[in-house]
């Protein structure tokens, strides 16, 4: 049903790999350079997208092809922040069947890289800081108050596959995310006519301060207990079916970076767990943000 890695060193190898025993749609790595370094991305049969959390690259695209020379792309100057606290994020598309130069030309760099198994070869692109979409819902009352950055979503859907890339942020300090409790594991049409669409999920958690903490709920059925995780900064989370909120403990903001993969469809619609569905009628914006996300 899920799974948590604790932090650790992977010197910069895949901490979520292709074929994942638990998310086999979704690939992980966090990857660190110092100004000149370089790092090679490829990931065969997954098309991704390469997230500066903090730090500059430059990060050039070549199609894997007799033509590569003639289909490389060069980014320059990507990544405009020195960590996910200080503003929004830029990135890099890396189509299926593309290999991705990434060298550092800041001090240092903190690189996540997201990707999602898929079919087709798409072209490459650029999100730059500006074209990041922000949705931000809830409120302190209800301790639901947080923003969404969303990298790859609807506002790029023509250009992407089925990988959905965003931050997410608890606004203030502590409060829950991820609520009401939904899940989104299965392809089907509802009794009541609406959709779930089946969506693979990792995270990696991130908080301010940087000895903060949360929680990590997993249950697969809406009367089970399932096992709650304490997650820490580098604390990831793989989930492959259930629901899944989580919560910060007070005094701290908690950040986490978000890779969802669809099985089939590009659009993400979850089902809320029917105990506490009613509290989307309490949380303020939380309607707009669900059509958004789709």
């Amino acid at each position: 049903m899920g799974k948590h890695i604790p932090p650790f060193d992977n010197k910069n190898q895949p901490i979520v790999d292709i074929n994942d025993d638990v998310t086999p749609l979704c690939y992980f790595n966090q990857v660190r350079l110092s100004q000149g370094e370089t790092h090679s991305h490829y990931v065969e049969g997954y098309e991704s997208v390469i997230v500066l959390a903090g730090g500059t690259c430059s990060i050039k695209v070549s199609k894997n092809s007799a033509e590569e020379s003639e289909e490389a792309i060069t980014f320059d100057n990507i990544g405009q922040r020195a960590s996910v606290w200080d503003g929004n994020p830029e990135s890099v598309y890396v189509p299926l069947g593309y290999t991705a130069e990434i060298e550092c030309v800041s001090e240092n760099a903190d690189i996540m890289i997201a990707g999602g198994r898929f079919e087709e070869s798409l072209e490459p692109f650029c999100i730059r800081q500006d074209n990041v979409d922000i949705v931000q819902y809830g409120s302190d009352e209800t301790k639901t108050h947080r923003k969404i950055k969303h990298v790859l979503g609807q506002s790029n859907a023509d250009k992407r596959g089925r990988l959905l890339v965003s931050e997410l942020f608890t606004v203030g300090v502590g409060g829950w995310s991820g609520f009401p409790p939904h899940k989104h594991d299965e392809d089907r049409i509802k009794e009541d006519g609406s959709k779930e669409t089946l969506y693979e999920e990792v995270y990696q958690f991130r908080f301010n301060p940087d000895f903060g903490f949360g929680a990590q709920f997993l249950y697969e059925h809406e009367d089970d207990f399932g096992p709650v995780y304490h997650v820490r900064t580098g604390s990831v989370i793989a989930i492959d079916k259930g629901y899944h909120p989580s919560v910060a403990a007070p005094g701290y903001e908690m950040y986490y970076f978000t890779i969802i993969v669809g099985k089939t469809s590009k659009s993400l619609i979850q089902h809320f767990d029917p105990h506490h569905e009613y509290q989307v009628e309490t949380i303020p914006g939380i309607k707009d943000m669900i059509a958004k996300f789709k």
